[in-house]
């Protein structure tokens, strides 16, 4: 009996154990995840798994990170460890992955760790300073955080990884970006030309300059051209041009706006008056990047300095202007004509020009697409555009230049509109004594409106103040405290429509000069077109018609609640869009006074036997005209200030920066890159209750924690006593 039972627990373990190694096989191979997390931050998105799983050529990714670092840069080192896992599964055989050690150990670096460190420098990554706080004393830590990206010959760089902010989303795109330039380098027909314009007149004032090092620059420049031609498959070539000796140089300087540097006798007379000219330019067909290479700088008290670019950061700035020139991003439309704001400040002295400024755009917009100034004035949007900006037009449109913009959306393309409902002026001069608190604003009427009227929506010429607004805190000298700015809503989460999935993971933005929206129902039901609530205002807001007056301290809210209510701000219109010209007459392109004279003049010279015996009127042009759009999708809100550098910060991780790229990654057709860039939202409010369940959800923990806490007591002593008394009451019996 006993050989039987123990044979029994033998065949039992036996049993056991093989189903644990089957298991465990299974795992290997039926491997899965399940991220319970609301954005599914720790899952790769759609567009990180199909970008690693059609690579086509080997990827490997070199990972330099000191280990054992403080926190939160350890969690940051183990997230990337995490993340890069996840890249290996869906990853094709392609896709590789290592750490190299660069840690010190006990102060002193081992040989292993310094031929790390010296091939991280190599690929261009450099240690941090960091601040750490260890027993009570602030310390300042070296340490690399820095990852390299090999794709065939080309080398994409992250040097500084100091949090896992938006980790997925650069290391995806930079992965899409190597795809994307191997494949337009391959397919280039000629050279890339770099071209350094450096007079030999300037070796002689360069130390007189502290520019000691510019002799030595052709020789620097020619080795970072080579060390890249090697990695860009041979496309760069190199030219060294002396303006000094060739003087037919001139006007190519002046195309370029190179620098040109005059100076007078130095030295005693011993280095006689010149000029001298420097700078590089890269160019391929009819395109060119202007890269400066000296930068002066005015230094109180000491005058002017000058400084030659960083060798060190050299190398990524031409790295950056051939990805420039080869277009390896998608082309997005600018609208840069009827004075729309500019995506360059022309003025930079001027601060009141730099209010306007779109650089933090610009620069967030460049990341992922290639900016494409648009004119109307010139000619027709190009085909290769699929979504145009149009940023604050405050000049009108002729009809030839909204039927470009009519035909552009019916060839199915989309347009981002960020229009203003008031142009701001300066205040009126003659006014005599009388005050007047802040600038005119007189209503914009550029005829885009009756296009937006046809289509189904319509900008109500007034401003949206809403009590759920941006409190600006007040210096002590005016009282302290915090100052509502009114006409700078705050859309909170609830507002958000979260069933468009670009603002899906947008949890609260904040809009400024903003003017609401009107469908007209009818309209959009007859074009048969589909309009979707992007956002909208809280229910605490209200109108400001009329005469308009911005000025904080003389907005007060409407003393009755039936003044207010919410207002929608911003509107997605997708369908096919019928076109606002059909059943009328082709609009002409205007032709200049001058040149119409000089038609007609040459017109009349021209011999009567030359002219064509065709009547011209009766030939048709199939497809010139399209009455009916190909589904196509418009965005509209009515303020342009959200694209402006106060509204988006340079980072690009605020939620107004990460909602204006959603909106045109959406449009682009690009709604997974959206998800992945928003989904590590870092502003996560709570959701707005009531004061009466502030008030009992705060009594709760005050007084209702601990009365469930001595209920519960009782509850187990009275069970503890019962049970007791039933046991003696057995043995009684």
């Amino acid at each position: 009996m006993g050989l039987k039972d123990r044979s029994a627990k033998y065949v039992k373990f036996f049993a056991y154990l093989a189903v644990i190694v089957l298991v465990n096989v299974a795992g290997i191979t039926l491997f899965f995840r399940w991220d319970l997390t609301g954005n599914k931050i720790y899952s790769i998105s759609k567009a990180s798994q199909q970008v690693v799983s059609t690579l086509s050529e080997p990827l490997t990714i070199n990972i330099f990170f000191t280990k054992n670092l403080p926190a939160p840069h350890n969690n940051t080192e183990r997230y990337l460890h995490d993340l890069l896992q996840e890249y290996a599964v869906y990853g094709s055989e392609y896709f590789n992955y290592r750490f190299y050690d660069v840690s010190p150990e006990e102060g002193d670096i081992d040989e292993k760790a310094k031929v790390n460190q010296e091939l991280a420098r190599n690929y261009g990554i450099h240690p941090v300073q960091m601040q750490v706080i260890e027993k009570d004393e602030v310390k300042f830590q070296k340490a690399y955080m820095g990852l390299v990206l090999i794709h065939g010959d080309l080398i994409e760089r992250i040097p500084a990884i100091t949090s896992t902010d938006g980790l997925e989303y650069k290391v995806t795109t930079a992965i899409q970006k190597l795809n994307n330039k191997i494949s337009a380098l391959l397919r280039l027909r000629e050279k890339i030309q770099v071209k350094l314009y450096l007079s030999s007149s300037l070796k002689i004032v360069a130390p007189y300059m502290r520019l000691n090092q510019l002799p030595e620059f052709p020789k620097k420049i020619e080795e970072i051209v080579e060390k890249l031609n090697d990695k860009n498959y041979g496309k760069l070539e190199f030219q060294h041009l002396d303006p000094t000796q060739d003087q037919g140089l001139d006007s190519v300087l002046e195309k370029h706006n190179i620098m040109k540097i005059k100076w007078p006798a130095l030295s005693n007379g011993k280095i006689q008056p010149g000029e001298g000219a420097i700078g590089l330019v890269m160019a391929y067909g009819e395109k060119a990047v202007d890269i400066p290479l000296i930068q002066v700088i005015s230094i109180p008290l000491l005058g002017k300095h000058y400084e030659l670019v960083d060798m060190n950061s050299m190398e990524e700035i031409v790295n950056e202007s051939v990805e420039s020139l080869i277009d390896i991003n998608e082309d997005l439309g600018y609208l840069a004509s009827h004075d729309t704001l500019k995506r360059f400040d022309p003025s930079p002295a001027n601060p009141m020009a730099q209010q306007d400024t779109l650089s933090n755009f610009e620069a967030l917009a460049s990341q992922g697409y290639t900016m494409k100034d648009v004119d109307l004035k010139e000619g027709p949007i190009p085909e290769s555009i699929n979504c145009l900006v149009v940023p604050r037009p405050t000049e009108a449109f002729t009809d030839y230049e909204l039927f470009q913009l009519d035909q552009f959306l019916m060839r199915g393309k989309n347009l981002a509109l960020f229009l203003d409902a008031f142009k701001e002026g300066p205040p009126p001069k003659d006014r005599g004594m009388s005050f007047h608190p802040g600038p005119t604003y007189q209503p914009v009427d550029t005829g885009l409106e009756k296009l937006l009227e046809h289509y189904g929506i319509r900008i109500k010429k007034s401003y949206v103040l809403d009590e759920s607004c941006y409190k600006q805190r007040m210096p002590e000298r005016f009282g302290g405290g915090e100052q509502a700015i009114y006409f700078a809503p705050i859309i909170k989460n609830q507002a958000i429509n979260h069933d468009l999935p670009f603002v899906n993971n947008i949890k609260g933005l904040i809009a400024m000069k903003v003017s609401p929206l009107e469908l007209k129902t009818e309209r959009i039901k007859e074009n048969g077109l589909t309009a979707r609530r992007v956002f909208s205002s809280s229910d605490q807001a209200w109108e400001m018609k009329g005469r308009i007056n911005l000025n904080p301290m003389f907005i007060r809210p409407p003393q009755s609640e039936d003044e207010k209510k919410s207002l929608p701000l911003a509107y997605v219109l997708e369908g096919e869009f019928p076109s606002y010209f059909a059943g009328k007459p082709i609009p002409e392109k205007e032709t200049k006074k001058d040149d119409s004279e000089e038609g007609e003049k040459e017109e009349e010279e021209k011999p009567a036997d030359d002219k064509p015996d065709v009547d011209l009127s009766e030939i048709e042009d199939e497809g010139a005209f399209l009455s009916k759009g190909k589904p196509g999708k418009v965005f509209l809100i009515a303020t342009a200030e959200i694209l402006k550098d106060n509204m988006l910060d340079e980072a690009g991780r605020s939620p107004n920066a990460m909602f204006v790229m959603n909106v045109l990654d959406f449009l682009n057709n690009r709604e997974e890159v959206a998800d992945m860039r928003s989904k590590e939202q870092l502003f996560n409010p709570l959701d707005d209750t009531t004061p009466g369940i502030k008030t009992f959800v705060k009594s709760f923990n005050i007084v209702g924690l601990p009365v469930l806490v001595v209920l519960f007591g009782l509850m187990v002593w009275f069970r503890r006593h019962s049970r007791k008394k039933h046991i003696q009451m057995m043995f009684q019996k």
